[in-house]
C-alpha cells in the first residue's frame, strides 16, 4: 500500500509544499510521564515523522561522548548513539539528560559485525545476541526521551554473509513486539542497489532506511530513487569529506581539508543531499557532534579535543536556526608550509628549519592566539570509525611561534603532520594540517 501512495502522488511531488522542521522537544517528564508515540505518516505527499501526532524533523547529531546541552542550545532536537552502553553514561543516564535537554534519541544497538568475527551462521550466537537486545529493549521502551531504535550500524561493512539481514528483521519484529510505541532502522554504509536488494526482501519490518554518506551525499536523493527505496529513510551519518575519498600525497597521506572547507563542504552537501528530499526524508544526524582520532585527531569531529566549536557548528546553526550565530568561527584564508599548501608534496630535510603561515579573517575582528603541534602520521589505520590512538606528538619541533608564523624543524626522517589551531577567544577555533615527509 505505501508503495502505491508513493506513485500515486510522486506526479505532483513538485507542486507539494515542504512543512518548516518544527522545534518539538521532548517535553517536561511531569508533563510527559511515558514513553512517546513515534509514527510515520504519508501526508501532503510525503512521509512524515510524527511524535505524539506532532511533525518532528530530525534536526540531529551523532554523539557518544559530546555536550549534550550545546547540541540543545545550537537547536538541534536529536541525537544518534551507536550502542546502548558506551562506558561512561547508562543508556537510561543518556536518555535522561537528552530529556533533561528537550531532544529526542534514536538509540543505537550494538549489533555484531561480520568484519569483527560475528559469524550469522551460528544459531546460537544469535541467538544469544536476540537474547540481549530483547533486555536492552524492555529496560529502554518507555523512557519519553526515545525516539528510535537504530540496529547495529554499517553491517554491510565488509561483510559476506547475507543473514545478518535476517537477523536484523528478527530484532525490529522482537522490537515491534515488546515496544509498539517506535519504530526501527538500520544504517547502511553507503548505498547499493545490492544493499537495497537485501532491506526490501530480507528486512521487510524495519520502519526506516538509514544511509552514512560523506563526499557523495548530494547523490542520495536520486540513488535512493534508482535502486527502489520507495520508503522514508534518513541520513545518520554525514559530514566531512572521508579519509578514502580525498587527494593522497605521494607517500599515501590523505590529505584533510580545513575546517573552513570543511565548513562549506557540509552547507552544500545538506542543501543537496537532505534539504534537497521534501518527500522521503525525514532528517539527518551530522557526525560528529564531539571529537575522534580518525586518522587525525581533527578529521571528523566537529569540535576539538579542547571542546572548541569549529566552524562546521556555525554551519549545522544556521541550518537549525536560519541564521549563523551571533559570534562565529575564524576563517582560513590560506595555509602554507616551505611555501606548499597541503597538496603540493611537501618534503622536508632532517635538522632544516622550515617556516609555515597561516592567515586568518574573524567576523568580529576577535583577537586570535595560535597554537601549533607536530604530529607522527597514524600508522593505527581501522575501518568503520573503530577506535584508533592520538598519533605521538613529535618534541621539540615547533621553533619560534608567533601569530600567524612558525618555524619547524624535525630531527628524523619520516612521514608526520603539522597542526595549526586559531582561536577566537569565545570558544571558537580554525583549524588545518599539511601532511610531509622529512627525508
Amino acid at each position: 500500500m505505501r508503495q502505491i501512495i508513493f506513485l500515486v502522488c510522486f506526479c505532483v511531488f513538485f507542486a507539494c509544499k515542504e512543512n518548516p522542521a518544527n522545534k518539538h522537544i521532548a517535553g517536561d517528564p511531569e508533563l510527559n510521564p511515558g514513553p512517546a508515540k513515534v509514527e510515520i505518516r504519508f501526508k501532503d505527499c510525503k512521509y512524515v515523522l510524527l511524535v505524539n501526532k506532532e511533525p518532528f524533523y530530525i534536526k540531529g547529531a551523532g554523539m557518544e561522548f559530546g555536550d549534550v546541552s550545546s547540541l540543545a542550545n545550537h537547536n538541534g532536537n536529536s541525537f544518534r548513539t551507536w550502542q546502548t552502553e558506551n562506558g561512561q553514561k547508562t543508556a537510561v543516564e543518556v536518555l535522561d539528560e537528552a530529556q533533561e535537554n528537550g531532544l529526542m534519541v534514536t538509540m543505537g544497538i550494538d549489533v555484531g559485525r561480520e568484519r569483527h568475527g560475528f559469524d550469522y551462521n551460528d544459531e546460537s550466537a544469535v541467538n544469544a545476541q536476540l537474547e540481549r537486545i530483547r533486555k536492552e529493549v524492555l529496560k529502554l521502551k518507555d523512557h519519553p526521551a526515545l525516539l528510535i531504535w537504530g540496529i547495529g550500524n554499517e553491517l554491510n561493512l565488509n561483510y559476506k554473509n547475507p543473514k545478518v539481514w535476517d537477523a536484523v528483521n528478527e530484532i525490529s519484529r522482537m522490537i515491534h513486539n515488546l515496544d509498539p510505541n517506535h519504530l526501527t532502522t538500520t544504517s547502511l554504509s553507503g548505498i547499493s542497489q545490492k544493499e537495497i536488494n537485501y532491506i526490501i526482501d530480507r528486512c521487510p519490518d524495519i520502519d526506516i532506511l538509514s544511509i552514512q554518506m560523506y563526499g557523495e551525499l548530494p547523490a542520495v536523493p536520486d540513488l535512493i530513487r534508482e535502486y527502489g527505496w520507495n520508503g522514508p529513510y534518513m541520513i545518520t551519518e554525514w559530514g566531512a569529506t572521508g579519509h578514502w575519498e580525498v587527494p593522497k600525497t605521494e607517500w599515501g597521506a590523505p590529505i584533510e581539508e580545513h575546517s573552513s572547507l570543511k565548513a562549506a563542504n557540509y552547507l552544500k552537501r545538506y542543501k543537496k543531499g537532505i534539504e534537497a528530499d521534501t518527500l522521503q526524508c525525514i532528517g539527518s544526524y551530522v557526525f560528529l557532534w564531539g571529537n575522534k582520532q580518525e586518522r587525525t585527531p581533527t578529521w571528523y569531529g566537529i569540535f576539538l579535543e579542547n571542546g572548541q566549536e569549529t566552524e562546521s557548528v556555525d554551519v549545522m546553526h544556521y541550518i537549525w536556526n536560519g541564521e549563523w550565530p551571533d559570534n562565529r568561527t575564524p576563517q582560513i584564508v590560506s595555509f602554507t608550509l616551505d611555501g606548499k599548501t597541503a597538496y603540493d608534496n611537501v618534503i622536508l630535510q632532517a635538522d632544516n628549519s622550515y617556516n609555515a603561515e597561516i592567515k586568518i579573517v574573524d567576523f568580529e575582528d576577535d583577537a586570535i592566539s595560535y597554537t601549533w603541534e607536530v604530529l607522527h602520521e597514524s600508522t593505527e589505520t581501522k575501518e568503520g570509525g573503530d577506535y584508533e590512538e592520538r598519533p605521538a606528538e613529535v618534541e621539540g619541533a615547533i621553533i619560534s611561534p608567533k601569530d600567524g608564523t612558525v618555524k619547524i624543524q624535525v630531527q628524523e626522517k619520516g612521514i608526520y603532520r603539522l597542526f595549526v589551531y586559531a582561536a577566537d577567544g569565545n570558544n571558537h577555533s580554525a583549524t588545518a594540517n599539511i601532511p610531509f615527509m622529512v627525508n
